[in-house]
Parts: structure tokens; sequence; C-alpha cells
């Protein structure tokens, strides 16, 4: 039973992440007077629909997407067509379902510190002895701001260090007494994990954990909406420059398993579900604005080149350009999903 209820839990997180996307397209355009001609939860043959105004609600069976259709791709002779209104309306309802997802990331982020009422901090709170910390000066009380030249917004980004240092030594910016000091080249003991072969770096030092006031709660949300959001740019990048292969890629079926096997692992603890949801909604977010062909974010590079030549690209140039993305993102999509299902039988 609690293999069924975790799967129900992973596809209504993803179900809510996808709604909220294209609410905001929807939401964008009826303020901008663009007609939205379906709003659809789901993929696949209708289940359920109800003709609004001028929109057309739909529950489709498949509770993996959803779609808001304006018939952007397409010549229109209305005046609320989506070709017709300004390129900057234009603009704003391409990137809203992006920006809300990343609105939907901070206030998840705000719930999950409502939730645990502490959060960690980068204030050391212990040192063991005879450690390399030890030795290169750190001490109790230091806020630790840089580890390797990154910046610190929460301790996981410090633990995010530590866990992809090569060599075992680190530099380490700290605040003391108001003043920044520089402890560079801090070594850590590295042992070898006997079942997987996996160097593991031994951490010698603790930070505090701080119970939550009223006046930490908006900067530590966005510190934590902070340190998610440049996770996701940094594994983009760890991609793209091949640390990562594209069987690290996951598609909607690895999210729901890597979810639902979450809640099983954490007892459906309500605090560790909320963060894996503001990690896809954030990752949903920032991905959807790369400026890549059938993506809201190669959309809004086509409209921003609109506005510097203030006429549009030939429909039929742009619409070759976004069904060759579309076709290759399809076919990314069969891959990743092909990788998720071979993962799920291993």
């Amino acid at each position: 039973m609690s293999t069924v209820i975790s799967i129900i839990c992973a596809i209504l997180i993803f179900c809510v992440i996808v709604v909220v996307h294209e609410f905001g397209h929807f939401i964008v355009a009826r303020k901008c007077g663009i007609d939205v001609k379906e709003f659809a939860i789901g993929m696949g043959p209708a289940i359920f629909k109800k003709q609004g105004k001028n929109t057309l609600f739909t529950i489709r069976i498949l509770p993996l997407g959803g779609y808001c259709s304006m018939d952007e791709d397409e010549e229109a002779v209305s005046e609320n067509s989506f070709r017709n209104k300004s390129v900057w309306r234009r603009m704003a309802v391409i990137a809203a379902g992006a920006i809300m997802n990343l609105i939907l990331g901070f206030l998840i982020s705000i719930v999950t510190l409502l939730v645990a009422q502490q959060y960690t901090t980068n204030i050391v709170a212990e040192i063991s002895d005879g450690s390399g910390c030890q030795a290169a000066g750190m001490q109790v009380g230091d806020r630790i701001v840089k580890v390797n030249g990154l910046h610190i917004f929460t301790a996981n980004d410090i633990i995010y260090q530590l866990r992809n240092d090569g060599d075992g030594v680190l530099d380490f910016v700290v605040v003391r007494d108001g003043r920044k000091l520089d402890l560079n080249g801090v070594k850590f003991q590295l042992t070898v994990d006997e079942e997987t072969g996996e160097r593991v770096l031994n951490y010698d030092f603790k930070v505090y954990a701080k119970k939550l006031g009223a006046a930490d709660l908006l900067p530590q949300a966005g510190n934590k909406f902070c340190y998610y959001s440049r996770l996701v740019l940094l594994s983009l990048k760890d991609l793209i420059t091949g640390k990562y292969g594209l069987n690290n890629l996951q598609g909607p079926v690895g999210i729901v398993t890597v979810i639902s096997e979450s809640a099983q692992e954490s007892g459906f603890d309500i605090g560790f579900l909320l963060e894996i949801a503001m990690l896809i909604s954030v990752n949903v977010g920032i991905f959807n604005l790369l400026p890549l062909p059938a993506l809201d974010g190669g959309r809004l590079v086509f409209l921003i080149i609109e506005a510097m030549r203030k006429k549009p690209m030939k429909p039929e140039t742009e619409g070759m350009i976004h069904f060759a993305g579309f076709a290759l993102l399809m076919l990314l999509m069969l891959f990743v999903t092909f990788n998720d299902v071979k993962n799920i039988i291993k």
C-alpha cells in the first residue's frame, strides 16, 4: 500500500508543478487579452471537458504533462490571437510559465522552513582535534562565506563543495569578528569506500543549527532558493562539460520514481518531499528558460530578435527551427524514458 501511496504522491507533485507552469502562461495570456483555446492537465485522450467563455478546460488520461494552447505558431485573423499582440506581451506570456515555477520554488522554500522550524547555519560549531581545519586556523564561531571560490548560501553549499572535491584540499574564506580571513589549503582525510571504490571525504567540523525566527524566514528562504537554483545551473554545466553523461538524465518516469522512492525511504516526511518538489520546480523553471528551440527560452530568443529588428522572423523559418528542436527534444525524451524504465527494471 505504501508503494501505491508514494506513487500517487509523486504524480500529484509532478502534476502540480506542470499545472503551475501552464497556469502562468494562461493567466498572463488572459491579462494580455490573448484568447486561450485550451487549458489541459495531462496528456492523451480527454477524460473530462468543460467549455468556458473562451477556453476549453480538459483533464487528460496521462497525468504527466499539460499544455496551454493559444495557436501561437499559426497565422490568425483575430485581434486577440497570440501573433497579433505586441512583442512585449508575447514575451511576458512565454516567460510566465518558467517564472511561475520559480515563484512556486520560492514559496515551497518558505513552507519547508515553517515545517522544520529551524535551519542549518554556516557558522562553525565544533572542530575535531588534530584535524586539518584546526591546523589551518579555523575556529568555533567562524562564519564560512566561501569554499573553493563558491559563495555559500546554505550549509548544503559547503557539503556540495566537500563532496565534489577531488584531492581533499580546499580553500575557505571565513568571517571572524567582522573581518574576512583566507584559510587556504585546508586538508581533509580521504578514505575509500570498500563496496563502491569511491573516495569519501571525512568531515572534521560541524556547523550550528538555529531555531527559525520571524526575521529569518524570508532571508533563509531566499538562501535556500539560491542554493537550489545554482545547483541546477552547476548540474547543467557538468552535463555540458561531460562530467555527467546522458545516462544521468531523467524524464517524467524517472522523476516520479525518485519521488516515490524518496517518499518511502523518508517515511513520507513532508519536509523531505517538499525539498524534492522545490528542486524539481526550480529545475523546470530554469530548464524552460534555456535558449533552445521548442523551449520557452528558445521562443524568447526569437521574440528578442523581433524586438531588435522591429519585425518578426518569417513564420516558416521560425516554425522549421522549432520543429527541428521539438523533434530532437522528443528523441531525448524517448532516450531518457527508456533509461528510466531500464533503471526501474534493474
